[in-house]
């Protein structure tokens, strides 16, 4: 029997995606000028308020205020009337030493033998039903509020929207679970005031279905467009107004949102968010190696769906275990559990060694930070940070390492693909 399957995605301008932005922009100042910063920073935004909290070890001294006005600027916070703009909201900042406790268990003589910074289960997912491996619906629910951000952006064809966004969209599978055609879209986008409330959901649902969904669908390849059709039932700010929205709306916390982070609920979820924290936390950097491997054992042809999960215990080196689940799409006779083995031959899981394969003392972050971390593009930017002593480094960094289908040659020989 057919059934249906939902994922949402939110802005950069939602109130928990700015937090997030905030947190990994700060990361990625410390990272920048000392690539062994010991870094957990948490954030909270309200109504013209910014929350700056959490444990660091570092040499290097940032402007963490500088850091995220910037931040709250280029989301697109720059009014009064939003009631939260980076150059009128307080920062506070609480943010203090690492615990030399945990630290111990981490830092060890031998890079090598570092250990976890914490216990906890990761899991990685990938799928063949699209082009970069991940769920449908939430690979459609992020282009949807990629492509309205730029129309923000742009200021053009639609002149009113403002940063704070959410979409969803559901899918129709077959028995056999492919995706069949989009049952359902929701959008609901903050906006400028209008004068009359009844012109203004006539003219948001228009813009939306005519201009922003066209859009969209112009950039996807041909076998999701084909998806699409007249039937689609569309939810365009379904509650009506929605001029307050952002900080001033909701409260933002950093870690709010790992499921839109991820794969929309779709495989599993190990609990730890990521934003804010150096990659010697397994939470994040386990994460990405898990994604890693399961989509190149995708890629590679071990299985059409894979989930890998991985756990570790605090200051220790090697993981607890390995485990994979290719939910029956096997296509040879291997069990999941000898596919489990040999992946942990093919793949270091030891934290110093994760780092190193997907070069994640780099300050990559602030780009993973909003529209998921998993299915984005791999390529280098050249990015240049400041300190307040009027230091200015320029690196070139290498994003979303994790998303490279360079392990497939070592997987199919080892499958003897």
């Amino acid at each position: 029997m057919a059934y249906l399957f939902t994922s949402e995605s939110v802005s950069e301008g939602h109130p928990d995606k700015v937090a997030d932005q905030i947190s990994d922009a700060l990361i990625d100042n410390f990272l920048a000028f000392d690539r062994e910063s010991k870094v957990a920073c948490e954030t909270l935004v309200t109504t013209g308020q910014v929350m700056l909290a959490g444990e660091v070890k570092s040499t290097t001294y940032l402007d963490v205020q500088k850091i995220a006005r910037d931040t709250i600027n280029k989301i697109g916070y720059t009014k009064g009337e939003y009631m939260f703009d980076g150059n009128s909201c307080g920062v506070l900042s609480a943010i203090h030493e690492q615990s030399e406790e945990i630290n111990q268990g981490v830092d060890r003589g031998n890079k090598e033998e570092q250990g976890a910074g914490d216990q906890g289960m990761m899991f990685g997912y990938a799928t063949n039903e699209t082009e970069n491996f991940m769920p449908l619906a939430l690979d459609l629910s992020h282009r949807i509020l990629k492509e309205l951000a730029e129309l923000r952006r742009e200021n053009k064809d639609i002149t009113y929207l403002r940063p704070d966004s959410k979409s969803q969209v559901t899918i129709e599978y077959s028995d056999d679970n492919l995706p069949q055609r989009i049952d359902a879209i929701v959008v609901s986008t903050q906006h400028d005031d209008f004068a009359d409330d009844d012109t203004m959901l006539a003219k948001i649902r228009k813009d939306i279905v005519e201009i922003l969904i066209p859009r969209v669908v112009a950039k996807l390849p041909e076998s999701a467009q084909l998806l699409f059709n007249d039937d689609i039932k569309y939810h365009i700010n379904p509650t009506g107004k929605f001029v307050i929205g952002g900080p001033h709306g909701d409260t933002g916390l950093t870690g709010r949102k790992i499921i839109v982070d991820t794969y929309g609920g779709k495989g599993a979820h190990g609990g730890g968010a990521f934003s804010g924290k150096d990659p010697s936390k397994v939470d994040r950097s386990a994460a990405y190696a898990t994604r890693h491997i399961a989509k190149n054992l995708v890629a590679a042809g071990v299985a059409d769906e894979i989930l890998v999960q991985v756990s570790y215990a605090i200051g220790v080196v090697e993981p607890m275990g390995i485990f994979v689940d290719t939910y029956g799409t096997c296509p040879f006779n291997l069990t999941d559990g000898e596919i489990a083995e040999k992946v942990s031959e093919i793949f270091d899981m030891r934290p110093f060694a994760i780092e190193e394969r997907l070069k994640l003392r780099s300050p990559m972050y602030s780009e993973t930070a909003a529209y998921g971390h998993m299915g984005r593009t791999n390529e280098t930017v050249t990015k240049t940070f400041s300190q307040p002593n009027g230091e200015n480094v320029t690196l070139d960094v290498e994003l979303f390492t994790w998303e490279k289908l360079d392990y497939v040659d070592k997987v199919k020989k080892a499958f003897g693909l």
